[in-house]
């Protein structure tokens, strides 16, 4: 019987067939295996915070400055010439310190003259005096009339009075001459010079600016629509120049109008326990604090959960499984939100990683330690 014989192309598929047949094997046998493994129901890891509830303090920050609580124009007053000027701008000088001078010449002979005139008096009294005592003797003895000792008595009273206006002038003179030399009523910082050398000045002309250091405030510009929280509320300032650096603020005043061009009201804030850190000219932040409108939560951004309804959060019950609670956010700022409602004091809500998690999971809880 003769032998079948197959064709080079039939075996070429026969082999091939093999081949896809073994391959097929070979994969669905890793399949099994894992179909055969049991499934891991091990806990995934969160981290909680525990809801503690605080008054929310609606706070607002105005940029000022530091100002002197007393700022004074100083100058001389008296006219004249002036000499010389003992001080310059931001100089640091104590009360009584002289800060400039006038020339002296005119006040000295107006000093002279007042002088001059009182020892004429003096003279003019005496004599009259030395008169008035002979008229009486001559009158008791019968040869003077009555009318000439009233009239002797008349010119004594003036004399009199001749040498009081001229002690009076006198004094003018003095304390004109003594105000030749313009000095600090107060310790202070001079934050202006308006007078040189050689410049004549009227009485009462402004020739130095003083702030005074004894007190000093902050000044800043408020809206009209936060002067009733400015009024109302604690106030605390702080420095830009020292970060850490906290001193308590009391309104000490308030404008009645606005300012025509900013439509802002000014308020200064006196600083009772400023030190020799506020300098004046120094910017400053002042925060005012209202009073407590609401209990809040402060809940991290990250926690936050909304599948399309509001905002919720994943809450923790003592024996790890998940339920997810929606929430009332009444503010948000930079890193929190302030949630008004919809959890109890002491829930335990998970803070990152929320969005992997599902209803009714089991979940290990870790403790946050800082938030």
């Amino acid at each position: 019987m003769p032998t079948p014989t197959v064709s080079p192309a039939a075996a070429l598929a026969i082999i091939g067939a093999a081949l896809l047949l073994g391959g097929c094997q070979d994969e669905m046998a890793p399949g099994a295996a894992k179909a055969s493994e049991k499934p891991s129901h091990a806990a995934r890891p969160v981290l909680v915070q525990r809801v503690a509830f605080e008054d929310r303090v609606p706070e607002r920050s105005f940029v000022g400055t530091i100002r002197p609580r007393i700022e004074s124009d100083l100058g001389f007053r008296v006219q004249g010439k002036v000499a010389r000027r003992l001080v310059n701008v931001g100089d640091v000088v104590k009360a009584g310190q002289p800060l400039a001078t006038l020339d002296e010449a005119d006040l000295r002979l107006q000093t002279d003259q007042a002088e001059a005139e009182r020892r004429a008096a003096t003279v003019s009294l005496g004599q009259a005096e030395a008169d008035l005592r002979r008229t009486l003797t001559l009158s008791g003895q019968g040869w003077i009339a009555v009318a000439l000792v009233d009239k002797q008595k008349t010119a004594t009273e003036e004399a009199r009075s001749r040498l009081m206006r001229a002690e009076r002038s006198v004094t003018l003179a003095q304390n004109a001459f003594s105000y030749a030399v313009l000095t600090a009523d107060a310790d202070g910082v001079v934050t202006a010079t308006a007078i040189e050398p050689g410049q004549v000045v009227a009485a009462g002309q402004t020739a130095i600016r003083l702030a005074h250091t004894a007190e000093k405030e902050a000044v800043i510009a408020v809206p009209e629509a936060l002067v009733g929280q400015v009024r109302a509320g604690e106030a605390r300032m702080g420095l830009w120049s020292n970060a850490k650096a906290r001193y308590s603020a009391r309104l000490r005043e308030l404008a009645p109008a606005a300012d025509e061009m900013t439509r802002t009201y000014l308020a200064r804030f006196s600083l009772p326990d400023a030190d020799a850190g506020v300098q004046l000219g120094m910017t400053a932040t002042v925060t005012v604090s209202g009073m407590a409108a609401e209990r809040i939560v402060r809940v991290p951004l990250p926690a936050l959960f909304n599948q399309g309804s509001g905002p919720a959060v994943w809450t923790v019950d003592d024996t790890g499984h998940l339920t997810l609670k929606s929430v009332t956010v009444s503010a948000y700022d930079a890193q929190d939100a302030l949630v008004a409602g919809g959890l109890a004091e002491g829930d335990r809500i998970v803070r990152l990683g929320v969005q992997k998690l599902d209803a009714g999971q089991r979940v290990r809880v870790v403790e946050a330690l800082e938030f």
